[in-house]
């Protein structure tokens, strides 16, 4: 059984935070639980989350709550392990609504690092909000 791979010591960075205002819209909101929170990205073509997790695990599903009107049209999710070249793990295509959203990841090798490109967005000048983002798998180191 798949659980949550995001824990206290997994590290996160995203592209941007709109108006740098990550006091109200930093990405720390993604992982709070908090349906009255979110992480809101800048404008700007291909928002990113990128997750560092502290050992290697294998992803088996993305859940994602975006706001509506502010969604991913297309996401890429890519993988590495440490320090090593990102590559493509899967495609998937969220609902443009603010309902939370389940992608099944096929087949994903071990990976430490992953990162969801958000390759084009629901919105007129390319912002993303998130609400609610877990990724769930299985540790393997």
């Amino acid at each position: 059984m798949a659980n949550s791979l995001i824990c206290s010591l997994t590290q996160s960075r995203v592209s941007s935070v709109l108006n740098r205002d990550v006091k109200q819209f930093g990405k720390k909101f993604m992982f709070d639980n908090n349906e009255e929170t979110c992480w809101n990205s800048d404008q700007g073509a291909c928002q990113w989350v990128l997750l560092d997790f502290p050992g290697s695990v294998q992803v088996s599903e993305v859940k994602l709550q975006f706001q509506g009107g502010f969604s991913a049209k297309a996401c890429r999710i890519e993988g590495c392990l440490k320090e090593g070249n990102f590559t493509e793990i899967s495609r998937f295509y969220p609902e443009d609504n603010n309902s939370l959203q389940s992608f099944p990841i096929q087949e994903a090798p071990a990976v430490n690092r992953v990162k969801i490109l958000f390759e084009n967005s629901a919105d007129f000048f390319g912002r993303i909000i998130v609400y609610s983002l877990d990724v769930l798998g299985e540790k393997t180191s």
